[in-house]
């Protein structure tokens, strides 16, 4: 396509003022150099500037040294040397960037000699509004060679960083698999959001279709593994014994038919089609996974796995590197803090992000005593992940297809100790429950009655303490994402101990129950809404209050 001056930001007579400026400057650069030496190369570079070139802005001037002193005029002068001669062309700088669309794209100031050369490239195409070219990855090799290709111009080209080409080389081995979408069973296939289906094709697209790999092993904070068991059985119709479930406790509440195993046991078997074990149970464990066959391995909030000193870490990622997938899920890519980052990367690609000092000083710079605590190149590491590993939604993209509200039940594991009591008081229920069935008396009826409301009363209290331990290890989970949250609870006990508990971690907090004077309120509400540095508020469920993400503790 045709380019006109006024597509670079200037006019025609700009161009032509620019050019005799750059004439002039050239003109007196020959001045210096002796006539007989250079006469017939300053002709001929003086006919390509003026005829094909249009300066580049802010290039620093050319010199060629003055012959020297001890040099008679008369006696000839040897030719200069071949990159002395180029050093002496005029220049022009070309940089090639990986843009968001995970194309490449080529940027520098306006030249027509450029611009042709950009146009021999297959399937470039010029970006008006970004004023740049654009051209896919597999256009690359074919890019650098016609601007090697250009004649009487010193092309200097940043060619893209070498993590960079090696990230998207590994990525372009994968197969596009997003043919295979219409195999999706409909049952399940009619359930997915418009984002969703999109995340599919995303998985798709890095031959990620996984079926015939099972058996899965499923890393996962330790108040998300019921969670992660349920959906599976929900969404896969996966039978419940296929599904292997590594809890604290063999038995308890909702285990709803799973293969529950003790990680207490000496010896564990993870024999199920479907793994799930928390990340705290992986060093233990870190032998028997890495002699298990398990194509594919699945790391939720995979940013449990950014400190690479935690035992955690240093035993999760040679399991997740041994399988044949590996799938992370984040909703916190913490790329003001790029450093966090590394290990998860170098989870997926191993052989690409093998080096944290490349990584480091391209990504991590402005940090103190070189440990890599600051944040550099920020576009170019998000382009990277986009073009070759994440598929990232924010909330205002998708919230169009959400629907109006979502309810999402959390199962907890309950220590066994906490419910023995809870499990004393069901019993006591059922015998009450009997023996009103079998009663014949109407006062005696009335009574029994009565004691079975005191039954339900007292276990809808205790329960919320007996759930104390596991709604708090769920909320480590929560914290962990760093974003805000709110939690409604209503029970005296429990809304103590999860303030309490934010306390202890240092998390920034507000407080509103039937205690808190009602003037006081909205300062609490304004301050949780406006100030970063409070992440959660704590609210009695009767309290009016305007949220943003809700968690309900009953």
């Amino acid at each position: 396509m045709e380019l006109d001056d006024d597509d670079w930001g200037l006019s025609a007579e700009e161009f032509d003022s620019l050019e005799r400026d750059a004439l002039l400057k050239i003109a007196s650069q020959q001045q210096h150099q002796h006539p007989s030496a250079s006469s017939s190369f300053n002709q001929q570079q003086s006919q390509q500037l003026h005829f094909t070139h249009k300066p580049i802005f802010n290039s620093p001037s050319k010199k060629v040294d003055p012959l020297p002193d001890g040099l008679p005029k008369s006696s000839p002068v040897s030719k200069p040397k071949p990159d002395e001669s180029f050093k002496a062309l005029p220049k022009l700088s070309v940089k090639f960037i990986l843009h968001a669309t995970g194309n490449i794209a080529a940027k520098f100031l306006y030249d027509p000699v450029l611009v042709a050369a950009l146009r021999k490239v297959p399937k470039a195409n010029w970006n008006a509004k970004e004023r740049l070219w654009i051209f896919p990855v597999s256009s690359l090799l074919s890019a650098e060679k016609v601007l090697s290709e250009i004649s009487g111009f010193n092309v200097e080209v940043e060619k893209l960083d070498p993590l960079v080409q090696r990230s998207i080389a590994a990525v372009s081995v994968a197969p596009d698999l997003r043919d295979w979408y219409d195999r999706i069973p409909d049952h399940i296939e009619s359930k997915l959001m418009p984002f969703q289906r999109d995340g599919v094709r995303f998985v798709l697209q890095h031959a990620a279709c996984v079926r015939n790999s099972w058996p899965v092993l499923i890393l996962a904070p330790s108040s998300l593994r019921l969670h992660w068991a349920s959906m599976i059985h929900q969404w896969l119709d996966i039978p419940s014994s296929d599904i292997l479930v590594v809890l604290s406790q063999s038995s308890g509440s909702n285990r709803a038919g799973f293969n529950i195993v003790s990680s207490s046991r000496s010896t564990i078997c993870l024999d199920g089609l479907f793994n799930i074990i928390s990340y705290d149970v992986v060093p233990k464990l870190q032998n028997k996974l890495m002699t298990s066959e398990f194509k594919v391995v699945i790391a939720d909030e995979s940013h449990f796995l950014k400190n690479a000193q935690a035992k955690r870490t240093t035993s999760s990622l040679p399991v997740i590197k041994k399988a044949q997938y590996a799938i992370l899920l984040s909703g916190t890519p913490a790329l003001s803090r790029p450093i966090e980052l590394f290990k998860q990367l170098e989870a997926l690609y191993p052989d690409v992000y093998k080096n944290v000092h490349d990584y480091g000083n391209r990504y991590c710079k402005g940090g103190i005593f070189g440990a890599y605590q600051g944040a550099s190149n920020h576009e170019e590491l998000h382009n990277l992940m986009k073009a070759t590993v994440m598929i990232r939604r924010l909330k205002k993209d998708v919230l169009s297809e959400l629907p109006v509200k979502r309810r999402q039940q959390v199962f907890l594991d309950l220590p066994e100790k906490d419910m023995k009591q809870i499990n004393a008081l069901f019993r006591e229920l059922e015998v009450v429950k009997g023996k009103i069935k079998a009663c014949a008396s109407d006062e005696e009826v009335k009574s029994l009655r009565f004691t079975e409301k005191n039954l339900i009363n007292k276990i809808y209290t205790d329960s919320a303490e007996a759930k104390i331990s596991g709604v708090l290890d769920y909320l480590g989970t929560v914290i962990e994402a760093g974003c805000k949250f709110l939690i409604f609870a209503h029970h005296q006990p429990m809304i103590d101990s999860i303030h309490e508990f934010l306390l202890k971690k240092k998390v920034g907090c507000i407080r509103i129950d039937g205690k808190t004077a009602a003037a006081s309120r909205q300062a609490l509400v304004t301050d949780f809404q406006e100030k970063d540095a409070i992440k959660a508020a704590v609210v009695c469920r009767f309290v009016s209050f305007i949220y943003l993400l809700i968690i309900f503790v009953p």
